[in-house]
């Protein structure tokens, strides 16, 4: 018997070369795709450019107002003596540490 790899025939240079140039095409395009979700997702976006440094700055400046708005939310719970523990996000600073925001940070 022989092995399966040895029935088949080798690819050429070109046949690389090819599937080379297929496979960026086909990850280039999954992210071009990833970048137009992005950019309908985030609120401000329409009608803007799609460059990916806009989409990407637009992204973070919504995610900075979403953290912004969850810790508002959680100190007013947490004023109103509401438990809080089911609604906690643990990668997020506690809401009362007085930090605006994880995006950005540097270590």
């Amino acid at each position: 018997m022989s092995s399966p790899s040895k029935d088949k025939p080798r690819l050429t240079e070109q046949e690389k070369k090819n599937n080379h140039i297929a496979s960026e095409q086909k990850r280039r395009q999954a992210i071009r795709e990833g970048f137009d979700r992005l950019a309908n997702t985030v609120p401000g976006m329409e009608g803007q450019g799609r460059s990916e440094s806009l989409v990407l700055n637009a992204t973070i400046e919504y995610m900075k107002q979403q953290i912004a708005e969850y810790k508002d939310n959680m100190r007013q719970l947490h004023a109103a003596g509401i438990d809080t523990s089911d609604l906690e996000i643990p990668h997020l600073d506690p809401p009362d540490d007085g930090v605006d925001s994880p995006v950005g940070k540097s270590n």
